[in-house]
């Protein structure tokens, strides 16, 4: 009786014909992506599902209806085609594109004031010194207790720091002030003690924690992330060709919106959607990705892919911009909806997405297969595999890549579509690569400092983009930032006194081989002839007793002072004097 009660009912043939023709549901299997065999946390699938279908959350979302404009594209609308070319978006005014209100001096101070303006930093001041004193009120110990408020010029000088880190690596932070004359770089210690900078480090602090928004995620860094990504819109409009793709920053850490992308090189880390500039290179916004509540407004029947896409997109419809996506964005009601709003599209796509057509399963390498649908263009090409393109911008036909076939001789031909869609999408990964190469983030333990030292990195490519824009001059990533901290100095820094104490310089490995003669020790103002110094052998010597013996002798290679005799010869002789 009880089997009987929870027995299924069997389909009828009828019912079964619907689920197969006419199921709304994808076929495809996330898993054949993933190179781990483990079940990722609930957080780490969440962009898994291509077609953007709700998941279990307890945050509301608000969803967008789409324009009516633009209807879902049916799979049955195409036909096979040899010469289509897409009605397109229309023509691009490029007369207002590249920056907008330069600075009146050009420099390299002044374009990364652009972004990272005063106003911005005195902030950080401000909650700086109010996490600071909050900590002094918890635990008044330990470096605590050497603190005093921080200012904007020491800011700025604490940044340059972060930056000349970017370009001179070591593998602590404390290295930087060694006094090992092999690891010594005395520079950092002109612009800060080791405790100053390591304090300021700890106490760096970005919102008001007692007003901050509990249930935002981003609530640590979102004041400074929200200035400076206006700041990238209100400065740079963009040129005709757009891309948008993802950028995996790495962090290994605990966070609740960590996420995993097995073809990203750290593989873990927090996930950006970033919009760029094909032309330059400029970073025109991105976004976050920080779960059910991230920054996206989510639109009907395009899913969180195309919500994406439509969020960053927002100010640039119907200006005749032409987007390039990979296929985990492309769909046909995607595209046929940005077209709809002026704004054409190429992109890589996935051969199951709802609306695609139905190309020929088996195909040679080098056959193509074209097919339209009055306002789009599909294309599979076979080369060392299938390869499905999708685009409203591009005709039909085949174009020659510059190489030759090793095998024939002949020119290597692929189709217009494909040609234009690998010269143009890889800004974001160009820029990944810029920053990449001197890259200020540094490991740490709080996920919103890591986040403001990659926004950081971000606003230098952008201000040396910037830069090249107005000037016309084309000088190296690393000249820019070298004559850009160079130029914060001279506004902001002052000298600092060298510090009287801490540990004795290590002796140079070479005072055992060169050669090395008796000098004597720079007068002083103060002591004139009189000027003397401490023997280096006499206060630490492990074969006699120590003494604080003066002497106006010293060896001007090991920057050393010593006896003329004994101590001279002994340090230059014996390793352990």
């Amino acid at each position: 009786m009880t089997d009987n009660l929870f027995k299924r009912r069997q389909l009828t043939r009828e019912e079964i014909v619907d689920i197969f023709f006419n199921s709304d549901e994808e076929n495809f299997d996330s898993e054949a992506e993933s190179d781990s065999d483990e079940d990722l946390p609930p957080n780490l699938e969440a962009l898994d599902n291509i077609e953007g279908e709700e998941t279990s959350s307890t945050t509301p979302v608000h969803v967008l209806p789409m324009s009516n404009e633009a209807d879902e594209v049916n799979s049955s609308s195409w036909k096979a085609t040899n010469l289509f070319n897409p009605p397109g978006p229309g023509n691009f005014d490029d007369q207002l594109c590249g920056v907008q209100n330069p600075p009146e001096s050009p420099s390299e101070v002044n374009c990364f004031k652009l972004f990272l303006t005063e106003e911005v930093v005195g902030e950080i001041v401000e909650e700086t010194n109010r996490y600071a004193s909050d900590l002094q009120e918890s635990e008044m110990k330990g470096k605590l207790v050497k603190w005093f408020p921080t200012n904007i010029p020491e800011m700025y000088t604490f940044l340059v720091s972060v930056l000349l880190m970017g370009v001179i690596k070591k593998p602590s932070l404390r290295d930087y002030w060694s006094t090992d004359p092999m690891l010594l770089t005395p520079f950092f210690g002109s612009l800060f003690s080791q405790d100053r900078f390591l304090l300021l480090l700890r106490c760096l602090h970005f919102t008001n924690n007692a007003t901050a928004v509990f249930n935002d995620p981003l609530k640590k860094i979102r004041n400074v992330f929200t200035a400076l990504t206006s700041s990238f819109r209100r400065i740079f409009v963009p040129y005709r060709d757009l891309c948008v793709d993802e950028s995996l920053m790495k962090w290994k850490g605990r966070l609740a919106f960590r996420q995993f992308i097995p073809s990203k090189r750290h593989r873990f880390g927090v996930k950006f959607f970033v919009l760029c500039d094909v032309l330059t290179g400029y970073v025109q916004d991105m976004i976050i990705y920080s779960g059910s509540t991230s920054d996206i407004q989510h639109y009907q029947g395009l899913g969180i892919s195309g919500s994406v896409v439509m969020t960053l997109l927002a100010p640039y419809l119907r200006k005749g911009h032409v987007l390039y996506v990979d296929n985990w964005y492309s769909s046909p009601t995607l595209f046929q909806h940005l077209l709809s709003l002026g704004t054409g599209a190429c992109g890589t796509v996935r051969a199951n997405r709802k609306g695609m057509p139905t190309f020929t399963c088996k195909m040679a390498k080098g056959e193509v297969e074209f097919k339209e649908n009055g306002s789009q263009l599909a294309v599979k090409w076979h080369d060392k595999r299938d390869v499905h393109v999708l685009t409203t911008v591009h005709p039909t036909g085949m174009a020659a890549t510059g190489k030759l076939d090793h095998i024939t001789g002949q020119a290597k031909m692929k189709p217009v579509c494909v040609l234009e869609y690998n010269k143009k999408m890889g800004a974001v990964d160009k820029a990944d690569m810029m920053t990449g190469f001197l890259e200020c983030t540094r490991k740490s333990t709080k996920w919103y400092k890591k986040i403001f030292f990659h926004l950081l990195d971000t606003v230098l490519l952008n201000s040396h983009i910037v830069y090249r824009q107005i000037t016309g001059k084309e000088i190296t990533s690393l000249q820019f930032r070298t004559n850009l901290m160079r130029g914060l100095l001279e506004e902001y820094s002052t000298l600092r006194c060298p510090s009287k104490g801490g540990r004795p310089a290590l002796d140079t490995p070479l005072r055992l081989t060169a050669r090395h003669f008796p000098s004597e020790v720079p007068q002083t103002t103060s002591q004139g002839s009189k000027t003397r110094r401490h023997c280096k052998v006499c206060l630490s010597s492990t074969r006699k007793s120590k003494q604080r013996r003066l002497t106006k002798y010293m060896c001007v290679p090991c920057n050393t002072s010593l006896c003329a005799v004994p101590c001279f010869e002994e340090y230059h002789t014996l390793k352990h004097y």
